[in-house]
């Protein structure tokens, strides 16, 4: 292999890792200027989170869904809703999500 076919192959690896992300996050953005200050699938009291199936677990995912819940309100606890494929960033593919519910 050429040493400038190699350089451009490791550009583009450095390229697409740079922009990876592997950690599951909260499906919300801000968007100014809009009637609603938040767009996205996750709203109060039903957060969506985008994660990656190969390195987080369904539970450590309801850990960070209760987390959101309980920041929102206290005495709440996120429930399973539903799950979606491929509709997050493509290295953060699945959307879980779940509504807050009050603890018994």
């Amino acid at each position: 292999m050429s040493t400038l076919k190699l350089s451009i192959l490791l550009f583009l690896c450095a390229l697409v890792s740079a922009c990876a992300e592997f950690a599951p996050f909260e499906d919300r953005r801000r968007e100014p200027g809009t009637e609603y200050v938040y767009v996205g699938a996750s709203k109060l009291g039903q957060p969506a989170i985008c994660y990656n199936p190969l390195f987080y677990s369904k539970e450590e995912i309801k850990e960070r869904a209760d987390a959101l819940c309980k920041s929102h309100q206290k005495n709440t606890h996120a429930e399973f809703v539903d799950v979606d494929y491929f509709t997050c960033r493509l290295f953060v593919p699945s959307k879980a999500y779940y509504k807050c519910v009050v603890d018994k």
